[in-house]
């Protein structure tokens, strides 16, 4: 039966460390502020936004919210972006995804500065990770890395397949395993008997958005496996990429769902936050 790897657990060890750092901060004189932008009023976007502010208000980090209306204009939102930029006091900018149609996301992620990109969209980001220089990571995968770690799982040497590669987890997810020494495989829609590749794996992480299609049959006896998936089976009842009843008989650790990753990528965000400051 495997080790169940939980993540609110982990994720409140890492906000009482934050707390501990900010506190010695604001002794310094020195804040530690996140803007957060959200157009229109997607639902699920809302409860994100309201959970990234109860953490800050946790921490010690101020909050900025501004919540713009769905018929803001691409000009208005890189305006406003633009103007965070500036502010000395704002450490970090947060522009909430998905935005409206009418907007390109990509413009307005480049428009944030690489300086205050604390979700580690921006392409210097991305080329930052890449190339082994400090930046800013992606939270969900470096919240990944911190469960691994925090539960005692070596990633020096071992061998790693990600089920996924996108931007802002399968390819950052490669790039943080590598620097850990990990030997990384990335497969994906177009992988030949993905089953046989999945089940070399002493790290399995999957990200594909599709309802438990990893059950224990991809799995290696004694492997991690970590499941970022946020789906609802067919109860209309939230589960994740992977099959969690009939993996957790195989695998040796596992991340459930809900209370594994997700709780670790606001807690990343506010380390990234934190970074901010401590850059400076």
């Amino acid at each position: 039966m495997a080790q169940i790897i939980d993540g609110k657990k982990i994720a409140a060890q890492i906000k009482d460390e934050l707390k501990e750092q900010v506190a010695k901060l604001k002794e310094q004189g020195q804040n530690v502020c996140l803007a957060v932008i959200q157009v229109g009023n997607n639902p699920a976007s809302t409860v994100y936004v309201g959970n990234k502010k109860k953490a800050c208000a946790y921490v010690g980090i101020e909050s900025l919210a501004y919540e713009l209306p769905e018929e803001t204009t691409e000009q208005e939102l890189l305006d406003l972006v633009q103007e965070l930029n500036d502010r000395p006091d704002v450490n970090g900018i947060l522009v909430q995804l998905p935005l409206p149609a009418h907007i390109d996301e990509d413009k307005v992620i480049r428009t944030i500065s690489p300086d205050k990109d604390v979700d580690g969209f921006h392409p210097e980001s991305v080329g930052r990770l890449s190339i082994g220089q400090k930046g800013y990571v992606s939270c969900t995968p470096a919240g990944i890395i911190q469960l691994l770690k925090r539960s005692g799982i070596e990633i020096d040497g071992k061998e790693c397949v990600i089920i996924g590669r996108s931007n802002i987890v399968g390819k950052p997810m490669g790039m943080l395993l590598l620097r850990e020494n990990g030997t990384v495989t990335i497969c994906h829609s177009h992988t030949p008997d993905l089953r046989s590749v999945a089940k070399r794996a002493d790290i399995l992480v999957v990200a594909i958005g599709k309802a438990k299609f990893v059950d224990a049959s991809y799995v290696k006896e004694g492997a991690a496996v970590i499941d970022v998936g946020m789906d609802r089976d067919e109860n209309g009842k939230l589960c994740g990429d992977v099959d969690f009843d009939s993996v957790k008989e195989v695998a040796g650790a596992i991340t459930p769902v809900p209370g594994g990753v997700g709780p670790m990528t606001i807690a990343m965000l506010m380390a990234n936050c934190v970074a901010s400051v401590m850059e400076d």
